[in-house]
């Protein structure tokens, strides 16, 4: 056995396709040798920004042979009464390719049926190869494939060369006009033109040879231990953001980092503006020395460490100029009052159906103003909030963010705090724009939290009253991540407000034109919210089971909705729950024959259920007392005291009996029995493990 190499020479890349490119090639290399029946010791894919390639450890000389049972129809479907071969066997028969002679019958399940074998001599892996290996290349999907030049096949980049080896041996295909051979490229500067793999068992040691790195993961070893050296020469920290270091990863074959300088001067700007134009337009690390920037960055060269204080030269020179750039705008912005960009939005559409950004900030401060009563945050706490939520979109016709757009909302912060504005309602202008994903961190300050409610329950409510909604992978204003965001918000702050009360704001403060049936608007957006509810608590940990139980009784609460499940899921692990589980579940079957939930006490004639009834009674108060104080454990641990008398109840007495007034009342009293959990959790949905 010997290694399999299939190595496709592009034109470099873009970074953000490589990762899922690599991963697609492994996939369906994979499930192309178990459909070929090869097999191997491991899939192994390599990339570079100038190459996709894909090594199979270790495969196997030949395909294995093959035999195979396959059931076909039952017998009496088969044949005729005259025993005769039916079209259904022998289309069987065909679609497998053999006879119907060769056919076999065996039981199964208590039926008989037909059963075809099937049997395959293995060929030579070589023979599989030329075939198998084209649709690897070709079967690569890449955002944005582009046709190049004369040729058909659709792509990120053009093809230059292919590398196709089982050992030594060529495999011969063709893509386009590209012939698969054993030539490949070395680094483009550095390297050879003409690089000829021996193997594939040495394409490793031969690339690097040539200076290409082709193992991302050893790249990656040497870019962080490069980046560590150098931080650690002037007693800093490099912060590695895992983005911008893969993105850099798949920009270079042979990396060599190397630290620079720029004028400390620059400083004195707000930290993230000398820290956006480093990373996202330069792919530069920043230094910090504690929790400080320096002066310093750090850029990973493609290619080794001659010339270096050239490089080194060209890169300060590039970043001074971004640099430069950033404090002329910062200097401009701070020239002119946050408050006085706020008319500039009306010349900004949100969405065509919804209207300006001014109009949608008029719309957040009102809902700010509410939700600040929702949440009883206090006058002082309600008006920094109304004049945030007045200036947090400001900032987007500033220099800055027209220039920088990653920084809208920090940049507002900043302007607010320079002229004037309380740290609060500054806070809250960058803090409104918080979480920005499902894991981010929420607003610190409830003016911030005020605000960011609002402004994504509008952005929610005005796309679905446009007709907006998301549909499948289809979510163009992120609204569930903004849906999501609200209920981390309210839950990581443990808020108890009603979800429907801010949706029905929400929905005040649009025309009613765009809004059109107001209750079937909010009741949609509040089914919208329940799939994010429940991915909350599964990201919680909660069992399917629990999230159903719990969810099904409502959700307008979210925090008493997280309680609950708390209180279910803490109830589960105790020795009694089967029981009571059991005992619920069986009194709730019954009450569904129910016609009324009127007990007629006079009709209560045996001792067990009057002893219920009366049971049932303090319980109903008593979890009524406990709901209404959010003890949501306490109020189920009434519940599982009842779990002996409910036993008693069924052991003493038949539910069905003849008098019909007798049979109405226990169906009555199970009802009460059956409600008792209505208000916390839908024990019924729990599946007994």
């Amino acid at each position: 056995m010997s290694d399999l190499l299939l190595e496709i020479g592009l034109e470099e890349v873009p970074a953000k396709f490589m990762p899922p490119a690599l991963a697609e090639l492994k996939q369906m290399a994979e499930n192309q040798l178990k459909e070929q029946r090869i097999s191997y010791d491991e899939v192994v894919t390599y990339g570079t920004p100038r190459r996709i390639a894909l090594v199979v450890k270790n495969i196997a000389d030949k395909q294995l042979d093959l035999e195979e049972e396959v059931k076909g129809p039952a017998v009496k479907a088969a044949y005729d009464a005259e025993g005769n071969p039916t079209k259904a066997v022998l289309g069987f028969a065909r679609g497998q390719g053999v006879d119907v002679a060769d056919l076999h019958q065996k039981e199964l399940n208590g039926g008989l049926y037909v059963y075809a074998t099937k049997k395959a001599v293995g060929v030579a892996t070589d023979e599989v190869l030329p075939t198998m290996l084209p649709q690897l290349v070709t079967g690569i999907h890449f955002p944005k494939p582009m046709r190049w030049g004369y040729n058909e096949l659709r792509y990120a980049r053009p093809i230059r060369w292919i590398v196709a080896l089982h050992g030594t041996e060529v495999i011969p295909f063709a893509i386009e006009e590209i012939t698969a051979g054993n030539v490949s490229r070395g680094h483009r500067y550095l390297g050879s033109e003409q690089l000829v793999i021996p193997s594939a068992e040495s394409y490793l040691a031969t690339m690097e040879q040539d200076y290409v790195i082709v193992d991302q993961d050893k790249r990656q070893a040497m870019i962080l231990e490069q980046i560590q050296k150098l931080a650690d020469e002037v007693e800093g920290t490099v912060e590695i953001d895992e983005d911008l270091l893969e993105e850099v990863l798949y920009l270079v074959e042979y990396p060599t980092a190397l630290m620079g300088n720029f004028n400390p001067a620059y400083l004195m700007m707000p930290e993230q503006l000398v820290i956006t134009p480093m990373k996202e337009h330069q792919r530069y690390f920043p230094v910090l020395k504690g929790h400080h920037l320096l002066p310093k960055f750090v850029t990973v060269r493609n290619g080794n460490a001659d010339h270096l204080e050239l490089v080194q030269a060209g890169n300060e020179k590039v970043l001074e100029a971004r640099l430069a750039d950033a404090k002329f705008f910062y200097d401009e912005d701070l020239k002119i009052k946050l408050e006085d960009n706020v008319e500039k939005l009306k010349n900004i559409v949100f969405q065509e159906k919804l209207g300006t950004i001014y109009e949608k900030m008029q719309r957040v401060q009102q809902g700010v103003a509410v939700i600040a009563d929702l949440l009883q945050l206090g006058d002082g706490v309600k008006e920094r909030a109304m004049r945030a939520a007045y200036l947090a979109k400001a900032d987007l016709v500033s220099n800055v963010v027209y220039e920088f757009p990653e920084l809208q909302g920090l940049m507002g912060e900043k302007y607010a705090f320079a002229q004037g504005e309380h740290p609060l309602t500054s806070k809250a202008i960058s803090e409104h724009y918080l979480p920005k994903n499902a894991d981010g961190e929420i607003p610190l300050t409830f003016e911030g939290i005020a605000c960011s409610i609002s402004d994504k329950m509008d952005t929610i409510v005005g796309c679905f009253a446009a007709g907006i909604e998301p549909t499948g992978s289809q979510d163009p204003y992120a609204l569930r991540r903004q849906a999501a965001g609200i209920c981390s918000m309210i839950l990581g702050r443990s808020i108890l407000v009603s979800l429907n009360a801010l949706i029905e704001q929400a929905v005040d403060h649009y025309p009613a034109e765009i809004v059109g049936d107001k209750a079937a608007l909010c009741k949609r957006v509040y089914e919208f919210f329940e799939q994010r509810i429940r991915n909350v608590l599964n990201d919680k940990g909660f069992r399917y089971d629990i999230i159903e139980a719990v969810v099904s009784c409502g959700y307008d609460n979210l925090t008493e909705t997280l309680l609950r499940a708390e209180a279910l899921n803490q109830m589960r692990t105790t020795d009694t729950f089967a029981k009571v589980l059991t005992a619920f579940t069986r009194a709730n079957n019954l009450a569904k024959k129910a016609t009324t939930d009127v007990v007629d006490e006079t009709c209560l004639v045996e001792e067990e259920e009057r002893k219920l009834w009366q049971d049932v009674q303090f319980a109903e108060a008593a979890i009524a007392n406990f709901a209404a104080k959010r003890q949501f454990g306490e109020a189920l641990t009434i519940i599982s005291t009842l779990e002996e008398y409910i036993n008693a109840f069924f052991d003493a007495v038949m539910v069905m009996d003849e008098n019909e007034n007798i049979k109405n009342t226990r169906l009555a009293l199970l009802v009460h029995v059956s409600n008792l959990s209505s208000k916390i959790a839908d024990l019924t949905k729990i599946v007994q493990d």
